[in-house]
């Protein structure tokens, strides 16, 4: 039950958050000091990209669009379709060694090919 609250709060938080980067109220006191950063260029059509680090964060999460590909597969076609998503992972490496991002980030691959993982 702790778990779920401390999520509400979380979600309220953010949607506050964006109400006011919307409306162009948002102060900087309410987005500095942050450790780390998503940024979502696929919900503009963006493919891939490199973000880059404000700092004092130490990562930041490049995020590109969902696109179908064909793939190779043992079936009587040859292929596949399958939705791929690009992301890439910029650190830090005064804060985060870049070998500790790359098993985050192939962390974060396995959960979103098979999300119940998170549940594990």
């Amino acid at each position: 039950k702790q778990w779920y609250q401390r999520r509400v709060a979380i979600t309220a938080g953010m949607n506050d958050l964006k109400e006011k980067a919307v409306s162009g109220k948002l102060q900087p006191h309410e987005f500095q000091g942050g450790t780390f950063t998503i940024s979502n260029l696929g919900m503009m059509g963006i493919d891939h990209f490199t973000a880059v680090i404000n700092p004092p964060q130490s990562c930041i999460l490049a995020v590109g669009s969902p696109a179908k590909k064909l793939v190779p597969a043992d079936n009587e076609k040859g292929f596949n379709v399958q939705t791929t998503m690009s992301v890439s992972l910029s650190c830090d490496h005064r804060v985060v060694d870049g070998a500790v991002g790359a098993k985050w980030l192939a962390k974060l691959k396995s959960y979103l090919e098979n999300p119940l993982k998170m549940l594990l």
